[in-house]
């Protein structure tokens, strides 16, 4: 049986669903008296990733900008970009900007004819954005920068779209049409809520959720051996000859086998796996310690561990190794290993499981830097891995949005490309800047742009 809608009844719900969604438009819309406002800026900047101050219109027309902000929503990056006019004031200009949104991500803006952009770490390296800005400054119109900057920093830059990016089509960040599609679908008898599910996102998730469990069968591994390396040790406190140095290394060794299981218990991601072997290696540098000390033997000084398998223990030299297609590097290396190398015969290497089979871990897949980055802490690592798969890995902008900031040390920058922290970011991470167009920042905070 078929209800008749009265003609007048649904002509008046589609009046008043167009009036709803104008009124919406009405409230987000950014209004021209705000428009030198950096809170004005960053809230227009939340809704869309690209926002033209009412000033600066004639810089870059809004179907310009509507193209540039669906490139960079399709593309899921956390990119900013601001169109200003030349008397906006500069002072502290993009700390200011990002401490407002409290976003991380890159923030490039067009003010005057002057252009310049700076990035969380996590997100670009400082030297990338130097280059990035750099390559554009002699672009001739405002359109033709914005457009190659845009094109070169999503090919390189790390990092998701906040969720706070509303649909694509839109005006001065607002979806108008989006609104009034929403309304005829209602107003045609369709459901009510809508979700905006960003595949990207999903799917890296996705992947790092399976990285962390291919590398969990990893650090369980190395969490068993350090805890059979204490029962092997077969140490008493209250053994004849016991001092309290004995003592102390054997509690901090203890400790830290606690510390590496409850890490591993608590690790959602790839890039927590660090603080998992770094607590492993502490461990073993006590027990060294503790050995040396049971056998009257000198302390050792602290050094990283073997760097074909860190389960060996602390190294005892570095001695020359060249991996197969790379070229020669100085390594840390147990006893065991150097006497290898020393006769002609190969080290002992830790392999994991790769989709080729067992390989080293160099050779594996980039949640190995994370883990190798516990063990090799203090900014050796790169010269470590240069030239190899995880090397080359970890070379690139957007490693550090995926498993931690920091090349070499691996410190993780606590908040990826999109995330929400605030204020909560430091601002010597947050740079970039060149000296051609940059007002006076340089890449650092301190004063002027």
């Amino acid at each position: 049986m078929k209800v008749a809608i009265p003609r007048r009844g649904f002509i008046g719900l589609l009046i008043a669903l167009a009036l709803a969604a104008l009124t919406v438009v009405a409230a987000n819309a950014p209004r021209a008296s705000a428009g030198t406002s950096v809170s004005a800026v960053a809230e227009a900047l939340k809704e869309s990733p690209v926002y033209v101050d009412p000033a600066a219109s004639a810089q870059l027309s809004t179907s310009d900008a509507d193209a540039l902000a669906e490139q960079i929503k399709d593309a899921d990056k956390p990119l900013f970009v601001a169109v200003l006019p030349a008397d906006h004031p500069t002072d502290n200009l993009f700390e200011n900007l990002r401490t407002a949104t409290g976003i991380t991500g890159a923030y490039a803006i067009r003010l005057g004819d002057d252009f310049d952009a700076k990035a969380d770490s996590s997100v670009l390296s400082n030297e990338a954005v130097r280059n990035l800005v750099t390559s554009v400054q002699d672009e001739p119109t405002t359109q033709s920068q914005l457009t190659a900057f845009t094109d070169r920093a999503l090919a390189n830059m790390g990092g998701s779209a906040p969720s706070s990016w509303g649909s694509t089509g839109t005006d001065d960040g607002v979806p108008v049409a989006g609104l009034i599609t929403i309304g005829a679908v209602l107003a045609a008898g369709g459901a009510g809520a809508y979700t905006i599910v960003r595949r990207n996102r999903r799917r890296h998730e996705e992947e790092q959720r399976a990285a962390l469990e291919k590398l969990r069968v990893v650090v369980d591994e190395d969490i068993t051996a350090f805890g059979e390396e204490l029962d092997r040790l077969d140490f008493h406190p209250g053994e004849p000859g016991a001092d309290d140095a004995m003592r102390e290394d054997y509690e901090h060794a203890l400790d830290s086998y606690d510390k590496a299981k409850t890490h591993m218990a608590e690790a959602e991601k790839p890039e927590h796996v660090r603080a998992v072997t770094q607590s492993l290696e502490d461990g073993r540098f006590s027990l060294a310690r503790l050995e040396a000390r049971r056998e009257k033997r000198p302390l050792p000084e602290r050094r990283p561990p073997c760097f074909f398998d860190p389960r060996h223990g602390p190294s005892v030299a570095d001695e020359t190794w060249t991996p197969s297609g790379g070229a020669p590097r100085e390594v840390p290396v147990c006893a065991a290993d150097r006497t290898r190398l020393a006769d002609g015969r190969d080290p002992m290497v830790r392999e994991v499981d790769t989709d080729s089979g067992r390989r080293p871990y160099w050779e594996a897949g980039p949640a190995y830097g994370p883990w190798a980055g516990g063990y090799f802490g203090g900014g050796i690592l790169p010269g470590l891995l240069i030239g190899t798969m995880l090397g080359s890995m970890m070379a690139t902008p957007s490693y550090a949005a995926d498993y931690g900031s920091g090349y070499g040390d691996f410190g993780t920058a606590g908040y990826e490309g999109g995330d929400v922290s605030g204020a909560d970011f430091s601002t010597d991470d947050f740079s970039g800047g060149f000296g051609g167009g940059d007002f006076g920042g340089g890449g650092d905070f301190g004063g002027g742009f």
